[in-house]
């Protein structure tokens, strides 16, 4: 059973989380200090260093959380389906839709890079959506349907690709519009490397 201890403890994280996503989507990374992060939550700075060691462990924790939602929403969008080319449009169609959204856009998109450095960005995005492309990829070269490509190579091409795009998106004056070209873009990138039915062709 859970001690009331644990029970605060869980309370205080999940209240640091919640003010840390609320402040990290309305400002930059740098103009938010660890001190309006507790004055915000109602707490100390004994409970932000003791839960997430300071600032950068706070973002970190919101970042990962995000990109864990992200994920959780793209396999529900494709779970329903067999086909490996729809399954793909349609992992491809939530991704962008998770794009579009502020929280998203702008703590892992916009701030991500900036706060954690491009190397850890990388690497905590590809662990949680890298796998995800692979999946879809591996589906499709288990029906059959992958043209002669290493898997890995494919999942690696569309990840590096969905990466930018959705930089690009982040970053334009134009989300609706450039969110349609990369989503057709994308389309047509998979039409490529998918076939339609049957053994993959030569």
């Amino acid at each position: 059973m859970e001690t009331l201890r644990e029970k605060y403890a869980e309370n205080t994280r999940g209240t640091l989380l919640d003010t840390g996503l609320r402040l990290f989507t309305e400002r930059d990374y740098a103009a938010v200090s660890a001190e309006e992060l507790v004055r915000t939550a109602g707490l100390t700075r004994g409970a932000l260093y003791h839960h997430f060691n300071g600032k950068p462990g706070l973002f970190e924790a919101v970042f990962e959380e995000l990109e864990r939602q992200a994920t959780a929403r793209i396999r529900a969008a494709i779970a329903p389906v067999s086909d490996p080319r729809e399954r793909a449009h349609r992992g491809v169609d939530a991704f962008l839709d998770v794009c579009a959204e502020g929280p998203y856009r702008n703590i892992v998109l916009l701030q991500g890079p900036i706060a954690l450095g491009w190397q850890r960005w990388r690497e905590l995005d590809h662990l949680h959506l890298g796998g995800l492309v692979l999946d879809v990829v591996n589906a499709a070269l288990d029906a059959g349907r992958l043209r002669p490509h290493p898997a890995n190579l494919v999942a690696r091409a569309f990840y590096g690709a969905l990466t930018e795009l959705s930089i690009t998106i982040a970053e334009t004056d134009e989300p609706e519009q450039a969110r349609a070209q990369a989503a057709g873009l994308v389309r047509d990138l998979i039409g490529g490397v998918v076939t339609d039915a049957g053994p993959p062709s030569a």
